[in-house]
């Protein structure tokens, strides 16, 4: 692979990436409108192979809405986040722990790569309450137990995350993915926190890319509606995942090896998001 496949002003050669995440644990996004073209199980293997410890939460979206409309339920979005009910629900748990969750996991193991699959309630994973009654089931994150995720890290596996989480008195709730992963970022912890979408980060006022943006103008943009709709949680995701790191990415996953570039430390993909300096 080279900087120009990526679009990288970066050397992606393995042994100059091997010190920059041997032993590290990296907590990667995948979006569920990047599809089966993407480098990501390749990406995914030879950071495993470098040492790295990875984590992919996934989302799914697509897929929840294609079975939505398959059985007649229309998919309403509120702030960027699925409404869900006790039928869409269901429809979500069946399509992230199973098809998707399972793909994920075929996909890197197809590339030589060893991963697992994991939930919610494995383990008390991930553990929530209801973010929100005007979302109906959609659950915030309180606390993620990192016992489970750590095993199979420990075990030389790639973990792969669906973002279902339970409650104290075991009732699913649905978690947006990017949500999901940062809190998992958080109580894990990570050392870096990768978001793959199927765009090219956060752009401004005149629809140009950020390459860089602090938290502070970050928010503004949130406030002024600049970042709004579906990139909203992404930006937030980011933000929660800064109170454990000092930078976190949000890259167009579409890209070849976009997540081994943003690990290289290439300026010139996607956003970086950063805490603001110290006043």
């Amino acid at each position: 692979m080279t900087a120009a496949e990526t679009g990288a002003e970066v050397s992606l050669d393995p042994e100059a990436l091997r010190p920059l995440v041997s032993g590290r644990s990296i907590v990667v996004k995948l979006g569920g409108s990047v599809g089966r073209e993407d480098t990501l199980p390749e990406d995914a293997t030879l950071l495993q192979s470098l040492g790295a410890r990875v984590v992919l939460v996934h989302g799914g979206g697509p897929v929840i809405t294609s079975w939505l409309a398959k059985i007649g339920k229309e998919t309403r979005f509120v702030r960027g986040l699925r409404y869900t009910d006790a039928e869409t629900l269901d429809v979500v748990r069946m399509a992230l722990s199973g098809l998707v969750n399972g793909e994920v996991v075929a996909r890197v193991c197809a590339a030589g790569g060893r991963a697992i699959g994991l939930g919610g309630a494995d383990d008390s994973l991930l553990f929530a309450t209801v973010r929100d009654p005007e979302l109906g089931l959609v659950g915030e994150v309180t606390r993620v137990n990192p016992r489970p995720l750590q095993a199979v890290l420990d075990a030389g596996y790639v973990a792969v995350v669906a973002p279902v989480a339970v409650t104290e008195d075991a009732a699913f709730l649905n978690v947006n993915g990017d949500t999901a992963a940062s809190a998992v970022a958080v109580g894990l912890p990570a050392d870096r926190f990768v978001l793959l979408t199927d765009v090219d980060g956060v752009r401004g006022t005149d629809g140009s890319p950020i390459r860089l943006l602090q938290e502070s103008t970050a928010r503004a943009l949130i406030e002024d509606s600049v970042i709004s709709g579906g990139m909203i949680p992404k930006v937030e995701a980011c933000l929660l995942a800064l109170t454990r790191q000092t930078t976190a990415q949000i890259v167009d996953g579409r890209r070849p090896h976009a997540l081994l570039a943003a690990l290289a430390g290439s300026g010139q993909i996607g956003t970086a998001i950063s805490a603001d300096p110290p006043v």
